[in-house]
């Protein structure tokens, strides 16, 4: 399975829109997304690279495994 790798806030945007997320609202530099059936919202940084321990982090907040991660990206 490959690694995960710092992701551009936009790259990672389209996977969790690709994963039925919609953009709620904007404060600073940090977006959020939330879904139906997901008790907590996603935040993503607006950052260049967003860290990996926040990929993790988003990801399970999410539901979403790795497989689910790389395959979404896959798909974009």
């Amino acid at each position: 399975m490959p690694r995960l790798t710092p992701l551009p806030w936009q790259t990672l945007e389209k996977i969790f829109l690709a994963a039925g997320f919609r953009f709620a609202r904007q404060v600073g530099s940090h977006r959020t997304y939330v879904k139906p059936g997901v008790s907590r919202p996603v935040v993503i940084p607006a950052h260049d690279e967003v860290p990996i321990s926040i990929i993790r982090s988003n990801l399970r907040t999410a539901g979403l495994s790795r497989d689910d991660f790389f395959r979404l990206l896959e798909e974009l």
